[in-house]
């Protein structure tokens, strides 16, 4: 029995440490969302709070149709009011003969507001549909806020009791929330900065996220090109699967018919919670989002690669995206041209991750899949001697990430190789013919 529970008992602690990994992004291993709650005030039957939204998370952000939190009342609890959000249900309240609270189910479900509700209903930080953004692109906005009337709780620090079982979908699945554990209360300053107050009692709330439990398939691919060889690598076959996936031909009537309304089916969406399923342009990938790294010029101390985004999903316009790669060229940029740009330095001083986004009211918006579904950059790198080389698929970026979700990347064995025949120092002069035949040739592919 003793050899069984030794087993037992190393299978039980392979499967916790699975567990926890399956959330750790070695990019971004400090990246999490802390639901803060701060009790401001006292009411006759229990308290008002603010609950803060934080998105420590460098590169991934909330997209529409935006986050809800969820949790499992300690007692019998009530929400009498909301500014800021609202509770999806309002649940039996029966029980009330006069005041109606605004959500009397255990387990209340809270989305932000629209934007464009009155006043009188928002708060500082509310009210974007859910958008938060990622922090290491914009921490203005990435945060998110709401007040809460909390009746039948507790009126003092003894007798309140911290909810339950926090959930949080932002939109979908993917983040698993941790206890609420009491802290020492925030303290606030007030405007003009010359005294400070505190919280009547604090609880945080850490949510990190799981790409694994997100999806079964990734979100995104890459495909790869280069100037010294006229082949194209494409995303792998189903790359990010191709079961149970609708897709339509470019020439289909439905196809014409989705163009002509993506906009205002983009409006009811923000109506509505549930996620709408994709409707993918018909590719051997099947992925909503293609990256391409086309390794384009090679001169005498730099070289550029140009990164084109595809977004092949008639159903998503994706708004401040992020895409972020590792290459150990990354530590040497000197010129991005039509991205906005951050390096992303996860451990002391490697610094081999950048970090792309869009530039504002240019092209932070990724329309849907059609003519205007790309963004595409170029990329100047100053080489180090000592270690640049195109040879061994060195050029190309070791991982690639869109929108915190990592890619699918092509096999090593399958990288564009530098031919034996041409020495290094004719490397440029294949650049300016090449590269025209390779930017003809992604025009006539979709995969």
């Amino acid at each position: 029995m003793e050899p069984r529970r030794s087993v037992l008992l190393l299978a039980l602690a392979v499967a916790a440490a699975l567990s926890v990994a399956v959330a750790y992004d070695p990019l971004d291993p400090n990246g999490n969302i802390t639901i803060k709650w701060d009790i401001m005030s006292w009411t006759p039957d229990g308290y008002v709070a603010v609950v803060t939204i934080n998105n420590f998370q460098t590169y991934r952000q909330i997209t529409a149709p935006g986050w809800t939190v969820g949790w499992t009342w300690a007692k019998r609890e009530v929400i009498w009011s909301m500014v800021g959000a609202q509770a999806t249900e309002q649940g039996d309240c029966s029980r009330f003969k006069a005041n109606i609270p605004h959500c009397c189910k255990r387990t209340p479900a809270v989305v932000d507001l629209l934007p464009g509700v009155p006043y009188n209903q928002q708060i500082a930080n509310c009210c974007r549909g859910g958008v938060v953004s990622a922090y290491g692109q914009d921490p203005a906005t990435a945060v998110a806020a709401f007040q809460v009337s909390v009746g039948q709780a507790g009126t003092t620090n003894r007798t309140v009791k911290v909810p339950k079982n926090f959930t949080l979908l932002g939109p979908g699945p993917g983040y698993t929330c941790g206890p609420g554990k009491v802290v020492p209360s925030t303290v606030f300053l007030t405007p003009d900065r010359r005294r400070k107050t505190q919280a009547l009692m604090t609880w945080n709330v850490t949510c990190t996220y799981s790409q694994h439990l997100a999806s079964k398939y990734p979100s995104c691919c890459v495909s790869f090109s280069s100037f010294y060889n006229d082949t194209i690598v494409p995303c792998a076959k189903c790359a990010c699967g191709c079961e149970h996936k609708t897709c339509v031909q470019g020439d289909s009537k439905r196809l014409a018919v989705t163009g002509k309304h993506a906009h205002t089916a983009a409006a009811v969406r923000g109506q509505h919670r549930d996620k709408e399923a994709p409707l993918l342009q018909c590719t051997t990938h099947m992925c909503p989002v293609r990256v391409h790294w086309h390794v384009k010029l090679n001169y005498k101390e730099y070289w550029r690669a140009k990164i084109a985004i595809t977004n092949f999903n008639y159903h998503m316009n994706y708004t401040q995206w992020t895409l972020v790669a590792q290459h150990p060229n990354l530590d040497n940029i000197t010129e991005v041209f039509s991205f906005g740009y951050k390096p992303v330095v996860s451990y002391g001083s490697i610094n081999d991750t950048a970090m792309f986004y869009g530039l504002k009211y240019f092209n932070d918006h990724l329309m849907q899949a059609g003519p205007y579904g790309n963004v595409q950059s170029e990329v100047l790198m100053r080489k180090d001697a000592s270690t640049f080389t195109f040879r061994q698929g060195w050029a190309f970026p070791r991982k690639v990430y869109f929108n915190g979700d990592e890619c699918q990347m092509p096999p090593p064995d399958a990288y564009p190789y530098l031919p034996n025949s041409a020495p290094p120092t004719a490397a440029a002069s294949l650049g300016g013919a090449a590269a025209a035949a390779v930017v003809v040739l992604l025009g006539m592919i979709v995969a």
